[in-house]
């Protein structure tokens, strides 16, 4: 059941999301085409700005959902009203402190802005984003026990619909007005109806959630479990802010650079963000399961099953980060305009950040499964405290690059620290040793199918962008899955593949027998 899940919720969760890339290019083209490059440097900033205020949540939504797994699983209907009874307490609470923390930021924004190029009153626009952010939390409480049920799928169709109506809408508006106001304005709109919705459906999943009066309190000790885990989760959102929320920040107020890079950079972190958010679904729909995995405390198994991931994570980024070096380019030619184009050291950078960002899925979906976060809390701060030293001082040696340079050099931490102590070691029972090669087989293998893409790409050779972006994207598709699956045939650790998908599908032994 667990493994049936996982599938439909990652099989489900890829499909939504390729539908709101393509909405989410469109509206995106037609964002920049009308109001600029240098409105959407503003709408990036003031998005990083208030994930600030995101570190008010403290953690409280990751916290609940590990908290669910138990009495969802033995059906304790009690205890399930009692957590989200104090969840919607505890939301209701960080929407008003996020709201008075956004109106205290407000005499600051001129200066993280820094020169003015857009003719909208700045303070009015951030008021907008600050009230978005502040209705996506209320009402969103009940959300936590689909993802705890493993009932990802049904957040992903609401927010599908939510997503290709809002840019519709977005884009209609645009159209007709060309007013960022009344942009954002339909942006707050669909954020409550969304939440509205699910709230909803959850009521009707789920009967006994309905009547939420005269549920009993929360215990003493689901409260201090709870407590205790929030500690860590606020240093891990503090780090998490810091590793990817002040990039946009720096890029403003940095000298040589400023808002029009925000906008140039926003690009390409879009693409990046929806590549990551269409394959990095895959992991968190595993969440659920791996939470009910750790359970039967079989260590075997859960190192066998942290492998096998491992191994798929690995192929996925692999490629991923492969068709992005080669492709992205060209795309964004197409996609809104050579103009719009950033040097290749950036994009090497950027595209080495995001393979070691996504190398990161299997640990941070074994450690969030497993509730670790107050034993490592002490790492983000350390992690946030190198990113922001380094990014503000390689921005002025190496510009644009020098920010996510920083970024590379903090992640090392947690592959060098954290999750072989914390994960594979306390949790998984394995040693450093093992977890060492683990990694390196798979760098290794990335990089030897990477000089072999390479070398095949330079000898494509065509004038039309369009032909040229997809013969590369055709090469790039075979090349590397077929060279990944070759080598990694006979590798213990995709035996699980083999027996869940191959051998279901009747491919195993004719496979077996060709090689």
């Amino acid at each position: 059941m667990r493994t049936k899940n996982s599938i439909k919720n990652s099989i489900l969760s890829m499909f939504y999301t390729f539908v709101t890339i393509i909405i989410g290019l469109l509206a995106q083209s037609i964002f920049i085409k009308i109001l600029g490059s240098e409105y959407n440097g503003i709408k990036s900033l003031f998005s990083n700005v208030l994930s600030i205020l995101s570190v008010a949540e403290l953690g409280f939504g990751s916290a609940i959902v590990f908290n669910l797994y138990k009495p969802i699983k033995e059906k304790n209907i009690e205890e399930i009203k009692s957590f989200l009874s104090f969840y919607k307490k505890v939301y209701t609470v960080i929407a008003l402190v996020i709201l008075i923390l956004g109106i205290c930021i407000l005499p600051l924004i001129p200066i993280l802005v820094g020169k003015n190029v857009i003719k909208d009153n700045l303070y009015v626009l951030f008021v907008l984003f600050l009230l978005n952010s502040v209705f996506s939390y209320l009402l969103t409480y009940k959300r936590s026990i689909l993802y705890a049920d493993q009932k990802n799928y049904v957040i992903n169709i609401i927010n599908v619909i939510y997503i290709v109506l809002l840019n519709i809408s977005e884009i209609f508006i645009l159209f007709l007005t060309k007013s960022f106001y009344i942009y954002l304005i339909i942006k707050i709109i669909f954020t409550i109806l969304e939440n509205l919705t699910i709230h909803h459906i959850v009521d009707k999943k789920y009967p006994y959630l309905k009547n939420m009066n005269n549920v009993s309190e929360l215990s003493k000790e689901s409260k201090k479990e709870i407590i205790t885990k929030v500690k860590g989760l606020f240093f891990h959102k503090i780090g998490s802010f810091v590793v990817n929320g002040t990039d946009n920040i720096i890029i403003s107020m940095s000298h040589g650079l400023g808002i029009i890079y925000v906008g140039l950079y926003s690009n390409y972190n879009l693409i990046i963000n929806y590549v990551n958010k269409l394959f990095g679904n895959i992991f968190l729909s595993m969440t659920a399961s791996v939470g009910n995995l750790l359970i039967d405390k079989d260590y075997i198994k859960q190192k066998n099953i942290y492998n096998s991931m491992l191994l798929l994570n690995s192929w996925i980024y692999c490629f991923c980060s492969i068709a992005l070096l080669f492709l992205i380019e060209p795309f964004i030619k197409i996609w809104i305009g050579s103009k719009y184009i950033l040097s290749n050291y950036v994009l090497i950078v950027l595209v080495i950040n995001f393979y070691i960002q996504g190398l990161r899925k299997t640990s941070i979906t074994f450690k969030e499964a497993a509730g670790i976060y107050y034993e490592d809390r002490y790492v983000p701060l350390l992690e946030s405290l190198i990113n922001l030293v380094a990014s503000i001082i390689l921005v002025r040696y190496f510009g644009l690059a020098g920010v996510f340079l920083g970024t590379i050099i903090s992640t090392s931490i947690l592959f060098l620290y954290s999750y072989p102590k914390f994960v594979y070691k306390k949790v998984l029972h394995g040693s450093y040793i093992e977890y060492a090669k683990l990694y390196l087989k798979h760098l290794l293998l990335t990089l030897f199918i990477f000089l072999i893409v390479r070398y095949g790409i330079g000898i494509i050779n065509i004038d039309n962008i369009i032909n040229l972006l997809i013969v590369r994207a055709i090469f790039i598709t075979i090349s590397v899955n077929l060279l990944y699956g070759l080598i990694c045939w006979n590798d213990k650790d995709f035996e699980y593949y083999k027996v869940h998908f191959l051998r279901k599908f009747k491919l195993y032994k004719k496979i077996s027998n060709k090689l």
